[in-house]
């Protein structure tokens, strides 16, 4: 199979590596959401050891750099209270934490949340967490740039791959929010 954007040796449908995801993001390419379903979604298997987007993209082709996205946790505070929400950026751009996520958030503070929580609250890897599979009471912060990209590179949920989405399927995702300058 040729995936939409990028040079893969390994890419075939999602629904037929399912056996590859941790077990929520699987679930959800299952299940599907919004009209998508997980034939209409490119997995790559790749090597763990270039998982991270600035060494994937050097491995794979610098091009990959404006169709890639990154899944961040962050946590917001206020009083006593703690939201975790997942985060959406082109990979050439950072979250606005103190800035976007916070206030669409409601937040005292906000910062990345730490790595054992984010791992133990998602299921998924730490460096390959994803918007597909989150809990779904979580807030789903997407900029705007995602959405508008035809096909977007992601994490799987696992460091061994990549998945490759329609930019606006991520935005019919459960507790999805797209929020101008959230990546800057």
């Amino acid at each position: 199979m040729r995936a939409p954007i990028g040079t893969f040796e390994d890419a075939s449908p999602a629904s037929e590596r399912l056996d590859l995801l941790p077990a929520p993001v699987a679930t959800a390419l299952a299940a599907g959401w919004g009209g998508i379903t997980a034939d209409r979604i490119i997995h790559v298997d790749t090597d763990p050891a270039v998982a991270d987007t600035a060494v994937f993209v050097e491995h794979h082709g610098r091009d990959l750099l404006d169709t890639s996205a990154n899944c961040v946790v962050v946590a917001g505070r206020r009083g006593g209270e703690t939201t975790l929400a997942a985060c959406v950026v082109l990979s050439r751009t950072r979250v606005d934490v103190n800035g976007a996520v916070r206030k669409h958030l409601g937040a005292r503070k906000a910062s990345f949340a730490a790595m054992d929580t984010a791992v133990g609250a998602t299921g998924m890897e730490y460096g390959g967490i994803t918007p597909i599979g989150l809990p779904a009471d979580w807030p789903l912060l997407l900029d705007p740039a995602v959405v508008d990209e035809e096909w977007v590179l992601i994490g799987s949920g696992s460091r061994r791959g990549k998945l490759i989405v329609p930019g606006k399927a991520l935005a019919a995702l459960p507790g999805a929010v797209v929020v101008a300058g959230l990546g800057v």
